[in-house]
């Protein structure tokens, strides 16, 4: 069900000097020499996630799309769905910083959920019809249902959020729904692995269209990684996503 998530819960060694892939003619990539391994990282999982729940909103040219939280997942989803030519993006977000990179992505307009009710703003700011298509990046039960709030019928909601910390069955809310007859569409994606993805991927950077490595608030070296991973559990000092350096062998 979670396909590429085995790596990270049931293999051990994954932050190893070496460890073994599974299927590796198919999943592993050579990195090109126009980019950085810095950049390259993101294409593993936030370009990837952030970019898969951009497709799943089937966006056509010039379609308006929410995206609710605006963390690493959430910006990436933001690059996305610009390259896929939105018209309108509306980013979720109440952390300045965040919201200073979604803008630098692409975001159009910010909704700050700590200053007013976000299904209403968003209702207010497409003149009471609703997005396109909602992008919900947070795994949270408020921006699940929000996400079905904003989204006009006939619309796509595209969920990449994770929702197993929350152990309770998430809620539809009946009348954004049409009990049932609106004709939204939901699609529940995650991280996509293979070699031909990233290197879709790799591509979109090698030619200047994509630049991640703002996303990168925290660079630490290994022995320093259990502060990295202490920091990330708690938000702490405004981190987005820190950059591990392992240092080669013989250094």
């Amino acid at each position: 069900m979670l396909g590429g998530a085995r790596f990270t819960n049931q293999r051990d060694g994954t932050l190893a000097q070496y460890f073994l892939v599974n299927n590796a003619q198919a999943n592993l990539a050579p990195i090109p020499e126009a980019l950085s391994d810095h950049q390259a990282l993101y294409a593993t999982d936030m370009l990837s996630t952030g970019f898969v729940a951009a497709e799943h909103a089937e966006l056509q040219l010039g379609e308006t799309v929410a995206i609710f939280a605006q963390g690493a997942v959430g910006l990436s989803a933001t690059i996305g769905c610009r390259l896929l030519g939105a018209g309108l993006i509306i980013a979720v977000e109440s952390v300045p910083a965040r919201q200073e990179l979604a803008r630098h992505f692409g975001a159009d307009l910010i909704v700050d959920y700590t200053r007013c009710d976000p299904v209403e703003r968003i209702l207010e700011l497409t003149d009471g019809e609703g997005v396109d298509a909602a992008i919900e990046a947070l795994g949270a039960p408020q921006t699940w249902e929000a996400a079905f709030r904003v989204t006009k019928p006939g619309g796509r909601i595209s969920n990449v959020g994770y929702h197993g910390e929350v152990r309770e069955p998430l809620h539809i809310p009946l009348e954004p729904f049409g009990y049932g007859m609106s004709d939204k569409q939901l699609y529940g994606g995650f991280n996509r692995g293979g070699r031909g993805w990233l290197r879709r991927i790799f591509r979109l950077m090698e030619t200047g269209k994509v630049d991640p490595t703002p996303m990168t608030t925290h660079q630490f070296t290994f022995d320093e990684i259990d502060e990295a991973f202490r920091m990330m559990a708690s938000k702490e000092g405004g981190i987005i996503k820190p950059l591990i350096h392992f240092e080669a062998e013989g250094e």
